[in-house]
């Protein structure tokens, strides 16, 4: 059974960093699709950053050059690096696992697991 497991959050003012850590039990892939998700009040999840077997790495524009995301293999553990937190970066943060693969030259992503979420707070 794949268990994500998030810790990390907090609240902290407007410049602040965080760092955010999800545990990774049960899953093994060799096509694996990791990231992180948010999702602030009465507003849809978004894609903050995400990391592919493959090395490829995607930010939001909203985030990228303040949030760096990395992946330790060996303890099976994915970060989430957050510097000069904004306000607008306020919600409840998702780890996510799945895979990716190719479909006709096509990259495509399937997330398969979340974690529960970890609530990254920033005040003005």
């Amino acid at each position: 059974q794949v268990q994500l497991a998030e810790s990390g959050g907090g609240s902290v003012q407007s410049g602040g960093s965080l760092r955010l850590s999800c545990a990774a039990s049960g899953y093994t892939n060799s096509n694996y699709y990791m990231g992180w998700f948010r999702q602030a009040p009465g507003k849809d999840r978004e894609k903050v950053a995400t990391i592919e077997s493959d090395g490829n790495i995607n930010y939001a524009d909203s985030v990228r050059g303040r949030f760096s995301i990395s992946l330790d293999n060996a303890k099976n553990t994915l970060f989430l690096q957050m510097n000069n937190l904004k306000p607008e970066d306020t919600g409840l943060y998702f780890c996510a696992a799945g895979t990716w693969n190719l479909y006709g030259g096509t990259r495509g992503r399937d997330v398969r697991y979340w974690g529960q979420g970890t609530q990254v707070s920033v005040s003005s």
